[in-house]
C-alpha cells in the first residue's frame, strides 16, 4: 500500500508550482501583513529565513523588512558532512549565494558568519501541508527536525518555529509523527495559527 502522503505532497507541490508569477507575489504580500505586526516578528532580532523554492510562499518581503528594522537575517545551509541537518549563516540581500545539492541557492559556508540555532530568535521555515491542530508535512528529508531535535524543552530557551504556506496548503487532518518538532505558529497568505506546547 502506497504512504498517502507521498500522494498528498506530490498533489500540494504541484498546486502551489501552478501559481503564476502575480499570484506568487501577491500571496507573499499577503503573508507580509500577516506577520510583519505580530509579536513573534517585532520581537525577534535574530530571524532565520528561507529561499523560495518548488512553489513555496515567498518570504521575501518580511526578509526585506526584517533587514530595512535592522534585525539580523541568516539563511539555512546544508550541513557539509551529511548530517541531514541545517546551518544558519548570516545574511545580507545582495549577498553572494551558491546553489546546494538540491539547486537551492545558499549562503558560502566559507567565511560566513554561523549562529547556533538557539542562538536564533524566529525561524521561518517551509511546509508542504499543514491542519488546524499545528501538525506538518515538510519535504520528507527532515532537515527542521534533526536541527532541532536537541531542542530545550524550556520555550524560553529555544527559538520560536513558523511554518510558511500558502492557505489552500491546509488540510483536514495530519499524523503527528514522534520526530516532528512542534510549531508555535503556522502563517498564511489567509490566516495566523499559534499553538500552545506547554514550558
Amino acid at each position: 500500500m502506497s504512504d498517502p502522503r507521498i500522494l498528498l505532497r506530490r498533489q500540494l507541490r504541484q498546486a502551489r508550482r501552478a501559481l503564476t508569477p502575480r499570484e506568487q507575489r501577491a500571496a507573499s504580500e499577503r503573508l507580509l501583513r500577516q506577520l510583519a505586526h505580530h509579536p513573534l516578528f517585532r520581537r525577534s532580532r535574530h530571524i532565520a529565513f528561507y529561499l523560495a523554492n518548488d512553489g513555496e510562499i515567498d518570504p521575501a518581503p518580511l526578509l526585506e523588512r526584517a533587514a530595512r528594522a535592522g534585525k539580523r537575517i541568516y539563511l539555512p545551509v546544508l550541513h557539509p558532512l551529511g548530517h541531514d541537518r541545517l546551518l544558519f549563516l548570516r545574511h545580507r540581500p545582495g549577498d553572494r549565494l551558491i546553489p546546494n545539492r538540491y539547486g537551492i541557492p545558499e549562503p558560502a559556508l566559507r567565511g560566513g558568519r554561523r549562529a547556533p540555532p538557539w542562538r536564533l530568535d524566529l525561524v521561518c521555515l517551509p511546509l508542504v501541508a499543514f491542519d488546524a491542530r499545528g501538525n506538518r508535512l515538510g519535504m520528507g528529508g527532515g532537515f527542521y527536525d534533526r536541527t532541532f531535535a536537541r531542542a530545550p524543552r524550556a520555550r524560553a530557551l529555544r527559538p520560536r518555529l513558523v511554518g510558511l504556506a500558502h492557505h489552500f496548503q491546509q488540510v483536514a487532518s495530519l499524523p503527528a509523527e514522534p520526530w516532528d518538532i512542534p510549531l508555535d505558529a503556522i502563517a498564511t497568505d489567509a490566516t495566523l495559527l499559534t499553538f500552545r506546547h506547554g514550558t
